[in-house]
């Protein structure tokens, strides 16, 4: 069987919802709201962006894993609506997931956007049981900026220990072309976001590299121009070299965008993202 025609079925289909509303909104239009259900607006501190949404499988993996994403967006910019496509994907696998909004510049800059994630997590660590979830059993997922927030709350343990939560309740991460080791001091559109920070150092996932960092799955298309792959590169070699686990998954072809699409059903046939973040939650199952 061909993806081809089916993708440019709904590549036309997109481009006629994309007339109508944003091109997220589209997607989420596209994808089927079957095998999950929707909790939406939960509150998780104070402020008018800290709410998440709860997409609960109807199916829920027996181990009661946990995917919490964090959406991109430059820091700047993102909704948690416009990625139910993201949720629906897990949910409808069996995962609980979790979406939350979080502060953006310029009413914050770092590090209170990666502050407002673990709590967040902590949200979670505190209620998820009663969603049907293992607080024990967190995995971080995340594209482009999320990823980055995403790699950053499992490495640099400062975040969740100020949060109250323990890191061995991470037990993986999921990134989807993250910038794991660049300069934001370098780029016009980062320098002031980041200005607050003490060296650029503590803004790089890749310095915090260390033996005992939960697993960790990279994905990164190719023809990626917005966020370049060898951050993905850099962040599982450093890893490895740490004694940590990490894979790599390079997909050609694929630019930025199309690696976050490929999430949502109607277009998991640009790329394998979706069965390899399966195969790598079924990895951190606990062996019977």
């Amino acid at each position: 069987m061909t993806w081809i025609p089916i993708l440019r079925a709904g590549a036309l289909a997109l481009g006629a919802l994309a007339a109508a509303c944003s091109p997220l909104e589209a997607v989420n239009l596209l994808v089927p709201e079957a095998g999950y259900e929707r909790e939406a607006g939960f509150s998780y501190g104070p402020a008018a962006q800290h709410k998440l949404d709860v997409y609960r499988p109807r199916a829920p993996d027996p181990s009661g894993t946990v995917v919490v994403f964090f959406y991109g967006g430059s820091w700047r910019k993102g909704a948690r609506e416009d990625y139910a496509f993201a949720g629906a994907a897990f949910a409808s696998r069996g995962y609980l997931t979790v979406v939350p909004d979080y502060r953006l510049y310029p009413e914050v800059r770092f590090p209170a956007f990666l502050e407002d994630g673990a709590q967040a997590i902590a949200w979670v660590r505190r209620e998820i049981a009663a969603h049907g979830g293992d607080p024990d059993r967190i995995v971080l997922a995340g594209h482009s900026a999320g990823a980055h927030t995403a790699a950053l709350l499992a490495l640099d343990r400062r975040y969740l220990k100020a949060a109250g939560v323990p890191s061995s309740a991470i037990v993986g991460a999921i990134g989807l072309a993250g910038p794991y080791n660049f300069d934001p001091a370098a780029y016009r559109s980062t320098r002031d976001i980041f200005a607050t920070a003490a060296s650029t150092a503590e803004t790089r996932p890749v310095s915090f590299a260390q033996a005992g960092a939960p697993p960790m799955l990279l994905l990164h298309g190719l023809d990626d121009t917005t966020v370049r792959p060898k951050n993905s590169t850099d962040l599982a070699e450093a890893l490895e070299s740490a004694g940590a686990s990490a894979r790599y998954v390079s997909l050609e072809t694929i630019g930025h965008i199309a690696v976050l699409l490929a999430l949502a059903s109607p277009f998991e046939g640009l790329a394998p993202v979706m069965p390899e973040a399966e195969a790598f939650l079924k990895s951190l199952e606990p062996k019977s």
